[in-house]
């Protein structure tokens, strides 16, 4: 089955924009599967990007502007999402030290501990649904960054 079985198109002007349409189904494909590993913990792919960006930085604290520079999403209310990720004690915030109109942001033990969790049954839907050698994920990665006008690493 390909995209145009999936979507029952049969015809596309260019293949340069069935790639588009498939890259665009294949990230809505793909955001619904982690979507399903982490409805049960409670949270949506935006916590979910907020908390893996604090864990990163951890034991160090974050800017809400750090947060907003590595998110995967830009549309995304990064001070919204904070809000929600405290009340659930997955996160704290704390007067800048650097700063005092300011606020630091920092991963809890119990936000780690619910990353963790997700750590492994994340990485069984990522070997559940990967089909490709190393060489052909650094191929995709290389076509992925010229797709976007960025030279590859």
């Amino acid at each position: 089955m390909g995209i145009n079985t999936d979507i029952k198109q049969k015809k596309f002007k260019s293949e340069f924009e069935k790639v588009v349409v498939n890259l665009i189904f294949t990230r809505n494909w793909f955001e619904q599967q982690q979507q399903k590993v982490l409805k049960p913990a409670g949270l949506t792919l935006a916590q979910y990007n907020v908390m893996r960006i604090l864990r990163g930085q951890h034991p160090e604290v974050c800017t809400v502007n750090l947060i907003i520079d590595r998110m995967l999403d830009r549309m995304s209310n990064v001070s919204r999402i904070v809000d929600k990720l405290v009340s659930k004690e997955l996160v704290s915030r704390i007067p800048s030290k650097v700063d005092r109109r300011a606020v630091d942001v920092y991963i809890t033990d119990k936000g780690l501990e619910v990353l963790s969790s997700l750590d492994i049954t994340l990485q069984s839907l990522f070997d559940e649904i990967n089909s490709f050698s190393d060489d052909e994920c650094q191929q995709i990665n290389n076509f992925l960054d010229r797709f976007r006008g960025t030279i590859p690493d």
